[in-house]
């Protein structure tokens, strides 16, 4: 029997604050690559808390996303290590993209293949985050929407590296950055309209909201304040403090 499956369980609050998220987390990437490019010899520093800052940053949008769905009937919970592992591949990823544009330079080659990789491995932990999901029931895909998540995911992900290497004064970052958080935000909701569950269990009448919410939330923890230690670091840095950073 297939399921009515939402994404929207708390209305506008968790795609709006999925969205702020990855604005957040594109926004500290953007600047940590431009400080990377403005100070040689503290370039693997500013990259590393760049790419972590860019992946936690699509991470935490996932799973506050995350947190609006609901499959009526059916209760949902997550394997901790799959959801873990999943962060490990967002920050790796983007690590690579973030390094190969940080250090070979923005060429379109280098730019297609750094967004390929990036992209391929954003859309890899959006299903592997999906992959952790425990339920009565089986969860099935659409191919035509799932390619289109993928493609989404690359240009996405493509146009951050870009932006990351050719915008460099402050507000032109945070005007990439809304852009860069719509285009993520909206790979993810793309990448859930392909899902379809097929129940095989027993039903339920009543979502246990609260558990799978403090699940969550435990999980979000360590990338947020991963978030606000980079946020922190990039405000104190002397160009924002003595406004060079424009």
């Amino acid at each position: 029997m297939s399921a009515t499956v939402s994404n929207f369980n708390f209305g506008a609050v968790t795609p709006v604050a999925a969205y702020l998220m990855a604005c957040l987390g594109a926004a500290l990437g953007l600047r940590c690559t431009t400080r990377s490019l403005r100070r040689p010899h503290r370039k693997v520093g500013w990259l590393a808390l760049g790419a972590v800052s860019i992946g936690c940053g699509i991470w935490t949008m996932h799973f506050i996303a995350m947190i609006g769905f609901s499959v009526q009937g059916a209760l949902v919970s997550y394997d901790s290590m799959r959801t873990l592992l999943s962060l490990a591949v967002a920050i790796a990823v983007v690590a690579i993209g973030v390094f190969l544009v940080g250090y070979r330079g923005g060429t379109p080659a280098n730019l297609a293949v750094a967004g390929m990789i990036a992209g391929l491995g954003v859309a890899a932990m959006h299903y592997l985050g999906m992959s952790a999901i425990h339920t009565n029931g089986t969860l099935r895909y659409d191919a035509v929407t799932v390619t289109l998540s993928v493609v989404i995911a690359i240009a996405a992900a493509t146009a951050a590296l870009w932006a990351a290497i050719s915008i460099h004064t402050l507000w032109s970052s945070l005007g990439a950055s809304l852009i860069m958080g719509g285009a993520v935000t909206g790979m993810h909701y793309t990448g859930m309209a392909a899902v379809s569950v097929h129940l095989t269990g027993q039903t339920v009448s009543i979502q246990p909201s609260a558990s799978l919410l403090s699940f969550l939330l435990v999980m979000l923890a360590g990338p947020l304040a991963a978030l606000l230690v980079a946020a922190v670091i990039v405000m104190f840095d002397p160009d924002m403090m003595l406004a060079h950073d424009q």
